[in-house]
């Protein structure tokens, strides 16, 4: 058995990662230490601690820790094991939002610029974020249109150039018309854009132009202008600020009672490219320092784009060891500042007037969505997470049902999930939403730290009475399965309270139209214009997930049936006889010629499809 107190005095005075777990073993908590002793300790000794960490000591059951040779590993292995392990006391990342960037592909040899949500450490250049995703395509549309790069998505070898070519949108890389030295100069200028580089860049251009005019490649001098006129225009577009520094983030919060806002404005080459906000609950007792120490940990860990400067409006918790880690990894130096006047200053508590506006707003539309469904629904508390269901099937062949789930008044599209219905045959969609209801339950009571999250708040069917009685008649089947399995423990009373989940229906009206939400009385409930298009936004994504999953099934059953069983046709060429042709009807109206076209099909297995 684990003594907490005998263990305390085994603790090393090292740096190192300290790890709290709870009496089922979850990791509750994970933090850093200079001296592993001195601060594991300070948690189980009486002095003035707040009642979010008073709470986490008194689920405290056994702690574990792992010394390395220095506060900077420490930091780094502490981000590591709260972005893998997520423990409930710790400042967690959650955002839900995918914001573009530029991507600039440096490992071809020629090299293309396009839009990406998905950073990745492949050896790319990144720009952006960018908030507005119109703002960044408007950027690479402006690239394409002024530097000749290639915009096929792949480079092949071609017999003659592309179209591109001719109307003077592209130099040919794959005909060998550019060399990759030439072909390179016009990715430097494409990055020195995107970096706010323009001073650099418009003193080159301008060489590159007087340097025509003079060989009388008058031509070649009015392109130069022309671009030299576009990037001015860009840049003057781009200007907010005449901060001197080429690389900033600017964070600012905002708290409320119930949520917390974290701001961040990009900053590149003294203009601002784009902005991010971040939410977090719960976390109302810890001091703004500590939140946002917390939230640069994980925010830069694996973050390709680190600038040169991080400016806050007041010092954090471990700034020297940041500072050291993100200058490793970025390869040179990294301040974080606390400006105390002039722009600096004006720019920080922008972020922090911007944080709080973001917070008002959200928190304004959220409370009034959520106060209206508590008032409506007639709930005891408010419904922060509210899930859906939607059956699909084809004549009871290929029977699915898809999930979605509302978040404080938000629908989140990440967290949704779909079913394949495993003990339905035939059309029976009351059976086959209990079906779901009672996996979907037994996910949380069994893994309550899964994909599945905490049990919902309230349970909205797709349909009237028929699909709400299914919803709750799978309810009261999982709570006879607790009382057989547990008796009548705790646990057990915990769980049959968390299992009093209210259930309305979403019912349509003749044009399949949201109509109304409806009790299990078969009551109509009245709501507001706003709520009803909410409700119908989430009727229409349950809906879409389920069908889209439907779908899927079916084709890949389909295609599996008719080209599957041909024999000689593979995996390969099945891919290639649906690349070519678009779909297994299209195919089966070929000519044994037209199979033939494509690679590995010979007149044999052309004839057999033919026949098929």
């Amino acid at each position: 058995m684990f003594n907490i107190e005998e263990e305390l005095k085994k603790l090393p005075n090292k740096p190192g990662v300290y790890v709290m777990r709870d009496k089922d073993d979850n990791i509750i908590y994970v933090g850093k230490a200079i001296s592993l002793r001195n601060r594991v300790r300070q948690y189980f000794r009486k002095n003035n601690k707040t009642a979010r960490i008073e709470k986490m000591v008194s689920l405290i059951d056994h702690f574990e820790y792992i010394v390395v040779d220095n506060e900077a590993e420490a930091l780094i292995l502490e981000c590591n094991l709260i972005k893998k392990n997520r423990p409930k006391f710790n400042v967690l990342l959650k955002d839900d939002k995918t914001y573009p960037y530029i991507k600039i592909d440096l490992a071809s040899d020629y090299p293309t610029v396009f839009i990406t949500r998905r950073v990745v450490n492949d050896g790319s250049k990144y720009f952006g974020p960018y908030a507005n995703p119109g703002a960044a395509r408007e950027m690479v549309n402006f690239i394409k249109e002024k530097y000749k790069i290639r915009q096929c998505k792949t480079l092949k070898e071609r017999t003659r150039p592309c179209l591109n070519y001719h109307i003077k949108k592209c130099l040919a890389p794959c005909m060998g018309y550019i060399t990759k030295e030439e072909y390179r100069q016009q990715i430097q200028e494409i990055m020195d854009l995107l970096e706010g580089k323009t001073d650099k860049l418009l003193k080159e251009l301008d060489e590159q132009m007087n340097e025509a005019s003079q060989k009388l490649d008058f031509e070649k001098a009015a392109y130069v202008r022309d671009k030299i006129q576009a990037i001015e225009r860009v840049s003057e577009k781009q200007k907010v600020s005449n901060l001197s520094e080429n690389n900033i983030d600017v964070i600012g919060i905002a708290q409320s009672e119930l949520e917390i806002c974290i701001e961040i404005f990009f900053v590149r080459g003294s203009k601002m490219i784009g902005r991010e906000h971040y939410f977090y609950a719960d976390l109302g007792d810890m001091e703004e320092k500590e939140i946002v120490a917390g939230f640069m940990k994980q925010y830069y860990l694996d973050n390709p784009n680190i600038p040169n400067k991080v400016m806050l409006k007041e010092e954090i918790e471990d700034k020297e060891a940041i500072e050291k880690w993100l200058s490793t990894t970025l390869g040179k130096k990294v301040e974080i500042k606390t400006p105390k006047k002039g722009e600096k200053l004006r720019f920080v508590e922008m972020a922090e007037k911007n944080a709080k506006v973001t917070l008002e707003n959200k928190e304004k539309d959220k409370s009034e969505i959520l106060m209206e469904l508590k008032n409506v629904l007639k709930l005891d508390k408010l419904p922060r997470k509210i899930e859906t269901y939607d059956i699909s099937n084809l004549s009871g062949e290929y029977t699915v049902a898809g999930m979605c789930v509302m978040q404080d008044g938000v629908i989140k599209k990440n967290l949704s999930r779909r079913f394949k219905i495993k003990t339905v045959f035939g059309q029976d969609d009351p059976r086959c939403m209990e079906e779901v209801i009672i996996r979907r339950l037994k996910h949380s009571i069994e893994n309550p730290k899964g994909g599945f999250g905490e049990l919902p708040d309230v349970i909205f069917a797709d349909g009237g009475i028929t699909q709400i009685r299914a919803v709750q008649n799978a309810i009261q089947k999982v709570k006879k399965e607790l009382e057989h399995d547990f008796g009548d423990g705790g646990k057990n009373h915990d769980l049959e309270q968390k299992l009093e989940i209210p259930v309305f229906g979403m019912v349509k009206n003749d044009k399949h139209q949201t109509r109304a939400l409806m009790n299990d009385s078969r009551k109509e409930l009245k709501i507001s214009q706003n709520l009803m298009n909410l409700i119908t936004r989430f009727q229409d994504t349950v809906h879409d997930t389920a069908i889209t999953y439907h779908r899927k099934l079916r084709d890949k059953e389909i295609t599996k049936s008719e080209l599957d069983n041909i024999q000689g046709i593979g995996e390969a060429k099945k891919k290639a006889l649906l690349k070519r042709f678009g779909s297994v009807e299209k195919i089966k109206k070929a000519s044994i010629e037209e199979l033939m076209q494509v690679k590995g099909i010979s007149e044999s297995i052309a004839q057999k499809i033919m026949d098929s």
